[in-house]
């Protein structure tokens, strides 16, 4: 279902578009209503009560004079390509949250401000526990299952380019399974195939720490049918070249804030 009324687009999942009258309101009077999650330099989350149903809402940091530009004429929004993701990843039997709707206001420059609405996952708890915390309950067995999942993602063609230990959820099952979602969807690209050293850089930026990639490599070579030995050390040195140029970017930005003071 779609909407379009001057300078404002919404975009709604079709399951949810009896809440079209409710979403629209909570979009345009989101800064004075829910319950804050996250309110980053960036982008802001809250959680919204919505007829049984809690939902997940992003908005997105407003985007610079020439962006405003670039994300009407040029390039679909981070809330829009959010939500198509989203639907793809569904349709595709990739965990994601729900993806609900996606809304755009626009003003005669371009675009002001954006949103994406997704279900909220309770019970959840990021892969990076399982990277700061090494006596995390099941870890060797969490991590051969986010390896499998992964494994599948780019059996699929899928390339998170954001696939880092931050944006992947996990939940515990009643049956002791656990069930994996991608959230932060707006950088992706579906691929035919994807080869080797794709895969691998792929996984670069999930962690620094060795043994969890010898897990990690251990796991794909089996799904793979791939030498575990080429594995790990392409997966070692490409999490060495991103470690690398991570932490350079991190002394460079350090340096520019102590002279600009």
């Amino acid at each position: 279902y779609k909407n379009k009324i001057m300078s404002i687009n919404v975009n709604y999942n079709p399951k949810f578009s009896n809440l079209s009258d409710i979403l629209n309101e909570i979009f345009v009077n989101f800064n004075f209503k829910g319950k804050i999650l996250v309110n980053g330099q960036r982008n802001a989350i809250k959680l919204f009560e919505v007829e049984g149903i809690t939902l997940n809402i992003k908005s997105f940091k407003r985007p610079n004079l020439i962006n405003k530009i670039v994300y009407r004429y040029f390039r679909k929004s981070k809330a829009r390509r959010s939500f198509e993701f989203a639907s793809k990843l569904m349709e595709m039997q990739i965990g994601t949250p729900q993806p609900v709707a996606f809304f755009e206001n626009y003003d005669f420059v371009g675009l002001k401000e954006s949103y994406y609405a997704c279900e909220h996952l309770e019970n959840v708890f990021e892969f990076r526990e399982i990277v700061q915390n090494e006596a995390f309950e099941n870890r060797d067995f969490i991590i051969r299952k986010f390896t499998q999942f992964t494994f599948e993602m780019h059996e699929k063609g899928i390339e998170f380019l954001d696939h880092s230990p931050g944006n992947t959820l996990i939940h515990k099952n009643a049956d002791g399974s656990y069930s994996f979602f991608l959230v932060d969807l707006n950088r992706m690209q579906f691929h035919e195939t994807i080869d080797f050293k794709t895969r691998m850089k792929n996984l670069s930026k999930i962690t620094h720490k060795k043994d969890m990639i010898e897990v990690m490599s251990n796991e794909y070579a089996k799904l793979s049918n791939g030498d575990e030995t080429t594995i790990f050390e392409t997966m070692w040195g490409l999490t060495a070249d991103f470690q690398y140029r991570f932490h350079r970017k991190k002394r460079i930005k350090k340096k520019l804030k102590f002279w600009k003071k």
